[in-house]
């Protein structure tokens, strides 16, 4: 699992073997896990959440997601790097 970078003491990150969905992130307090937290990049250049099976507190989480929208062309660029893919898929 390729960490994108730390916010806080949770971890951002894609879960291998998830290159035919589209670009969305995994956060995890600490160690990666199953039941992170997904954040689904969107066409326009934010996030939505997916699921928080990680129970991230709402605080944290709505902080998560402004630092992810903003680090958006990052990721895209990440995502297509990792999954070796040419162009990434939004959900919305």
């Amino acid at each position: 699992m390729p960490s994108l970078f730390s916010i806080g003491g949770y971890r951002i990150f894609f879960w291998s073997g998830e290159e035919g969905e589209p670009v969305h992130v995994h956060v995890a307090k600490g160690r990666p896990t199953p039941d992170a937290t997904k954040l689904w990049l969107t066409s326009a250049g934010g996030c939505v959440l997916a699921h928080n099976k990680g129970k991230i507190p709402s605080k944290d989480l709505k902080a998560i997601e402004r630092i992810v929208a903003a680090q958006h062309d990052m990721i895209c660029r990440e995502w297509r790097s990792y999954f070796d893919v040419e162009n990434v898929s939004f959900l919305v």
